[in-house]
């Protein structure tokens, strides 16, 4: 049963207050309501616009207030539904009230976690892969024998987040699609390489055409299959230069496929092309130039021009890794590397793994024209197809139908409440640093402090919180300065409140509002 306007309209809000200040109340009015218990798990809110009435304020002013609400986990907004409060609202003790770390400016240990759907990844100890990729990683050595509360690493979006109804429509579709007696396509299904060729239309600015996209298991696999790709046209091993610090699960992956990897440094625009070209002959150069991963740095539109000439000009290949341009939270889109590609130099990698799901193993390798890109294509062929039909289908299928559009509109105001967080939390704290904001699902904090990393990568996890130091990214020792990486796409706000202060604790700093 709704719970009537009266119940928590109860008045009007203060009228002198600004738009945001009229936001706030409504939010806070919803959040004292459930702490107390007038509002309980699962029960639904007022219509936005009958609230809205009964507190003389705009629609709008509701509206943003239950988005905001809905990006700090307290509740579930659905179109077409009433919006409810969240199953286990997460950051609440047996009472009902928020655990003292969530408070600013309190100390106390983190109450155990909640299991509610908001939580199902990030309030439980799981395997948290580097971006992502395959494989899982182990907490700390030295942490006690206590629960792990939180994993921070980067690698999990809000896989929760989707909208049940669609996730359940695309594995139908999947069940309904005909059994046949053959085997799959090595390249992928044509529906789903039209689905990806009309998504890079829509959102990366460059259409491909459909016999140019070739579905991958993660990112990892592509890299790994433009390797061996590399390795048949070359007839040797490929010498391959990589962003330093960066990609650490790709480079495993290459390196397993025969590559000789040359470690680039960076500056505050990417890649440093000077260092590229001193770095002498390479085969090919892997990139992040939306977001690079993990310093977060968005090469400009100039860098990436000249980047491009110099590739046409030296016969190098460019593999642009366009892992999270999805979530870009501000500032203008950047078009992607392929988008300015004239000369049929750039191998662009795309997939799902920080967009919707990284189990799904899904992503997809975009090629230009060239005797290079077709020994990829003889290499897929090789080893056959990698990701299942029923999940190539259902993938089309969110594509198709326009699922996967609306999480990323759920998910990019969701992350940006969280990216909000931690500017507000770390801002005016002496001597830090927080960096890769602008975009994407994780943090880059550093220090001035002669504090170091590994010490407060431990001292958070005794905290009952994991984040991963900022040097395990590194190529060579010292090319990144002392700093951690915190991912925040599967937090709810008390749950990364909660990770701030622990991290602030293991700095010896304290926990600011």
């Amino acid at each position: 049963m709704v719970r009537s306007v009266d119940q928590i309209g109860g008045g009007q809000v203060d009228q002198s207050a600004g738009g945001r200040g009229k936001t706030a109340g409504v939010v806070a009015r919803v959040r004292a309501m459930v702490r107390d218990g007038t509002l309980g798990p699962g029960d639904p809110l007022p219509a936005t616009r009958a609230l809205a009435a009964e507190l003389g304020v705009a629609r709008g002013t509701v509206v943003a207030a239950y988005e905001q609400l809905d990006g700090e986990g307290w509740i579930r907004t659905r179109q077409g539904a009433a919006a409810r409060v969240v199953d286990g609202v997460p950051g609440l003790d047996a009472e009902g009230s928020l655990p003292a770390t969530v408070r600013p400016g309190v100390a106390g240990r983190p109450a155990a976690p909640s299991t509610g759907p908001a939580d199902r990844h990030a309030g439980s100890a799981v395997e948290s892969p580097d971006r992502g990729a395959a494989g899982s990683r182990t907490a700390p050595a030295d942490t006690t024998d206590r629960a792990v509360l939180l994993d921070c690493r980067p690698g999990i979006p809000a896989v929760t987040a989707i909208a049940q109804r669609d996730w359940r429509a695309a594995w139908r579709a999947a069940a309904d699609a005909p059994l046949r007696n053959a085997l799959s396509d090595p390249i992928g299904l044509p529906g789903l390489r039209a689905q990806i060729a009309a998504q890079a239309g829509l959102s990366r600015g460059f259409a491909p055409e459909v016999d140019r996209v070739v579905v991958t298991g993660g990112t990892s696999e592509a890299l790994s299959l433009i390797v061996e790709g590399l390795r048949n046209h070359l007839g040797r091993s490929p010498v391959i230069a990589v962003e330093d610090p960066g990609y650490r699960s790709g480079r495993r992956a290459m390196t397993s496929a025969g590559a000789v990897l040359v470690g680039v440094p960076l500056d505050d625009d990417g890649l440093d092309l000077d260092a590229l070209a001193a770095a002498g002959s390479v085969d090919a150069v892997v990139v992040t130039p939306t977001h690079q991963y993990p310093l977060g740095s968005v090469m400009p539109v100039a860098r990436r021009q000249r980047l491009l000439a110099w590739a046409a000009r030296t016969g190098t290949v460019v593999v642009e890794d366009d892992y999270d341009s999805e979530f870009r939270h501000r500032g203008s889109p950047v078009p992607a590397l392929a988008a300015l590609d004239t000369a049929g130099v750039v191998v662009h990698v795309g997939g799902l793994s920080k967009t919707l799901d990284p189990r799904l193993r899904c992503s997809w390798v975009v090629l230009p024209a060239g005797a290079a890109a077709d020994a990829v294509v003889a290499a897929r062929t090789a080893r056959g197809p990698v990701v299942a039909e029923p999940v190539q289908v259902a993938v089309a299928h969110l594509l198709r139908s326009g699922a996967l559009r609306r999480h990323l509109g759920r998910v990019r105001r969701d992350y940006t409440h969280r990216r909000e967080r931690i500017a507000t939390r770390l801002s005016g704290v002496a001597g830090l640093e927080a960096r890769a904001l602008n975009g994407g699902l994780h943090a880059v904090v550093t220090w001035s402090a002669p504090v170091p990393a590994r010490g407060v990568v431990d001292r958070t996890a005794r905290a009952g919180v994991l984040v991963s130091a900022l040097a395990e990214y590194e190529v060579a020792p010292g090319s990144a300065p002392p700093g951690i990486v915190l991912g925040y796409g599967a937090l709810t706000m008390p749950q990364l409140d909660r990770a701030l202060d622990a991290l602030l604790g293991a700095l010896s700093l304290p926990p600011v509002s």
